[in-house]
């Protein structure tokens, strides 16, 4: 059996004084070189640096990080794995490894890059995140591999909602909000169900068994599309500055007592999970008004942030998520 790369010590033999000075040089004329723009000569000095000096940790995670920009995935992953094979590994070199796992399809490696960061960091909120999509990720791999009569199924999502028996007014709210077909039901959360006028528990409670029945439930489908809307979020808040904010707790909100409750009863811990909601989602939890809405409104800009649109998901092509700088 091969021998797992993170279970491996690479770079065994001591570089010389001289090794160390030289690659130290070259990571200096690196950063310069990035300064300016100039990525192409940021990336061949941060190769002669980890040339130099094996064990140039910091050579090493941002020649990865440069060549994951560059499309050079597998070259990136490589640089990672040198750098994580060295103790202490950098949390965000774990974690930039990780999402280049996933994305190659090695969910278990991923994995294990993610407990790496959260037996030291329980509450890591990016490492928290990930390691939902890793996990939701591996086992939508083995429910395609077991589902294999698409055919079949997706003559189920197209049966339209008026087949199955629903009291006359669920299937009015779900005529009045466009809900035609059972694919269609399963993109909507419970929450955005009820924020709807006139949809209560006892029709909620009818949608749930009729799926139940059948293996299915709400929101099934747009999970996917959440984990890359999560991500996309991300990926804005870096280009503008407030993606540290996305990491704080919800606590740094200074909510009311009402609105930090409804938001711990979504699960809600970090900004950046809150980010990721939408306005329906947040009316649609007990006792959550108007008040509350336009309080988590204010508090989240002053982070920077704001609630997700709910056509976000519409301006989302499945990009994945960006490595995180050093």
């Amino acid at each position: 059996m091969p021998q797992d790369v993170m279970d491996t010590v690479i770079g065994a033999s001591q570089p010389t004084q001289a090794e160390r000075d030289a690659s130290q040089k070259h990571f200096g004329a690196a950063r310069e070189a990035e300064s300016t723009g100039d990525r192409s000569s940021a990336i061949a000095e941060l190769r002669k640096a980890a040339g130099s000096d094996p064990n140039n940790q910091d050579a090493l995670f941002r020649l990865a990080f440069l060549l994951d920009l560059a499309g050079e995935e597998g070259e990136a992953i490589a640089m990672y794995e040198r750098c994580v094979s060295q103790s202490p590994a950098p949390v965000n070199a774990l974690i930039n490894l990780a999402v280049l796992y996933e994305d190659d399809g090695e969910y278990a490696r991923a994995e294990k890059c993610l407990r790496q960061v959260l037996d030291t960091d329980p509450n890591h909120p990016r490492a928290r995140l990930f390691m939902k999509d890793v996990i939701a990720s591996r086992e939508m791999y083995y429910d395609e591999e077991l589902d294999r009569d698409l055919l079949k199924r997706n003559a189920l999502l197209d049966t339209p909602v008026t087949d199955f028996e629903l009291s006359v007014r669920a299937r009015n709210c779900l005529k009045k909000m466009n809900i035609r077909t059972l694919g269609d039901l399963l993109r909507v959360s419970e929450s955005e169900l009820l924020a709807y006028k006139n949809f209560g528990e006892a029709s909620l409670q009818e949608i749930r068994d009729m799926l139940s029945v059948k293996g299915l439930r709400l929101g099934q489908r747009v999970e996917e599309a959440h984990r890359h809307i999560r991500r996309e979020i991300y990926d804005r808040a870096k280009q503008s500055g407030a993606e540290k904010a996305l990491e704080k707790p919800i606590g740094d909100l200074n909510l009311s007592v009402r609105a930090r409750k409804a938001l711990q009863s979504l699960g809600i811990r970090s900004m950046g999970e809150l980010a990721a909601r939408t306005e329906a989602e947040l009316m649609g939890v007990k006792n959550f008004g108007q008040t509350s809405l336009d309080e988590v409104r204010e508090r989240l800009a002053d982070f920077g942030l704001s609630l997700r649109d709910l056509d976000f998901e519409d301006e989302v092509g499945g990009t994945p998520p960006p490595p995180l700088p050093l």
